[in-house]
Parts: structure tokens; sequence; C-alpha cells
């Protein structure tokens, strides 16, 4: 069986989520994405303070096609540095993490 990845990314607007999800699910790089409610996030970024409104994303991929699910993020992702951080899935539904290999493949 694949190893199945959760991969997190925050987007700044729900139509960007939205759009990027579908294109990751269309482009089979990712099985289904989470657009979850949003959220505020604090963080330093070149020397100052930064606050801003963000949609969290889960997004389930493979590590097979992480390299192009990262490729495609990056591509579509509106910022300079984007936060992309996998997690290894370590235990699952069997059938819910063989599906998840089986849309992800090219």
């Amino acid at each position: 069986m694949s190893e199945v990845l959760l991969v997190l990314t925050n987007l700044p607007d729900r139509g960007t989520a939205e759009r990027i999800a579908a294109a990751l699910v269309t482009a089979r790089v990712a099985a289904c994405v989470n657009i979850l409610p949003g959220c505020t996030s604090m963080y330093r970024w070149q020397g100052k303070l930064e606050r801003a409104d963000e949609v969290p994303v889960l997004i389930k991929t493979t590590r097979e096609a992480y390299a192009r699910l990262e490729d495609s993020l990056r591509a579509l992702h509106p910022y300079e540095l984007p936060e992309i951080v996998a997690i290894a899935v370590t235990a699952g539904l069997p059938s819910y993490l063989n599906w998840v290999a089986q849309e992800t493949k090219e």
C-alpha cells in the first residue's frame, strides 16, 4: 500500500482555496482537499510581526504523488513563500487509504 500524506497549507481566501483544490484533484495530485473555516495567523515575515486572515486547507495525497503535488501547489499558490507541510499518516481505514492511493496514480 502507498504511504498516505496529509499536506497542510493556508490560502488568503475561500475562492482561492476552492480554485486550487479543484486544480489539485483534477490533476490527480490530491485525492481530496478539505477547505476549513477561516483562521487568523500570526507570524514574523521579513523582520515584522504579521497578522493575516487565512483559509486552512487539508490535502490528502501519497508519498509517490507528493513531488507533483508540491510543484502544482507552488505554481498555483499566491504567496511568495507558501506553507506546505506534509505529515505521514501512520494509521487509517485501509479502504480509505487505498482510495487515496488509487486517486493519485498518474
